[in-house]
């Protein structure tokens, strides 16, 4: 009589999560970059001594971008972006996936603490990407606002090009160079994973399921991704403002420089007060929601597994 077999030992295999991640980060930065342009623009912005603005929304914001620089305005900094967004989502939902796995509990049950565990580590693994992206993203998003109050004042404003941005760094301050804001940076990624990993899976998991399906349908992941993604954009809003700020190299006439994230904080305070914090908000909301859904959704499809036959 043979003996029974063991039950076969699960294993994680990232390579078709990291294609899955690179894909989602591909084609959801595609659809909502304009909405990241207009959010970076409106954080960046400062009021004047007489509370003069230069834009007065993210309607207004949009409407002066596209008059000043037509519908590929729309799109700078696009290409650093998607370029970096490939590695970086590959990062993010992978590693998450991966901690998932090896934080679950031997009876299958994944805590919530422990969910944040996962989701925090994730967004720690993904800012040797992120930061560099950023910090290059935000200025090609930003020259134009720039570009825009230097003509008003009369002066040039000369543009340079991420390659070239990136030269100039390393040769200024070395690889580290890239890596400015990394703090402020961890800050909101890390913080935003704990909150949103944790969120899209407990609404993932009350989704409709046809009988043998191990996941709800597609579109209750999208909805689910929004949800969790607008929901930790909001509550991390304010590192988010601290990192833009931060990050931004180059600075308008009479806007401040911040010499450290507590500089920064406290200067934004002093001179804006505390709604400061939440400039671009909802702009990021509605960046961030689809973004994750669109993500979220592409990633949970599988298209390494059940598309490439990657398993």
């Amino acid at each position: 009589m043979s003996k029974p077999q063991p039950p076969p030992v699960a294993q994680f295999n990232p390579v078709p999560k990291i294609i899955n991640g690179g894909i989602a980060g591909i084609i959801g930065v595609s659809v909502v970059f304009p909405l990241d342009l207009v959010k970076t623009r409106l954080q960046n912005q400062t009021v004047g001594p007489n509370g003069e603005k230069q834009y007065k929304n993210m309607l207004d914001c949009f409407r002066k971008t596209y008059a000043a620089e037509g519908y590929f305005g729309m799109y700078r900094g696009s290409a650093v972006n998607i370029i970096l967004i490939t590695p970086e989502k590959a990062i993010k939902l992978a590693a998450n996936d991966m901690f998932r796995f090896y934080l679950t509990l031997p009876d299958g049950s994944l805590p919530v603490f422990r969910q944040m565990i996962a989701g925090g580590s994730a967004g720690a693994c993904q800012i040797v990407i992120t930061t560099p992206m950023e910090l290059l993203k935000i200025q090609m998003q930003d020259a134009g606002r720039l570009a825009a109050q230097a003509k008003a004042e009369g002066r040039k404003f000369e543009r340079v090009t991420a390659m070239q941005l990136t030269r100039k760094l390393v040769k200024e301050r070395g690889i580290f160079g890239l890596y400015k804001g990394v703090t402020a940076t961890a800050a909101r990624d890390v913080s935003f994973s704990i909150v949103y990993f944790p969120l899209f899976a407990t609404l993932n998991d009350l989704g409709p399921k046809e009988p043998g399906a191990a996941a709800p349908p597609f579109w209750w992941s999208f909805g689910s991704g929004c949800a969790a993604g607008s929901t930790a954009a909001l509550g991390v809003n304010p590192f988010d403002v601290v990192k833009t700020r931060m990050q931004t190299l180059t600075k308008g006439s009479g806007e401040r420089q911040y010499s450290s994230i507590l500089d920064c904080i406290t200067k934004t305070l002093k001179y804006e007060g505390p709604t400061a914090f939440f400039k671009g908000g909802a702009c990021r909301m509605i960046v961030i929601a689809p973004l994750f859904g669109i993500a979220q959704t592409i990633y949970y499809l599988g298209l390494a597994e059940n598309y490439l036959g990657i398993k």
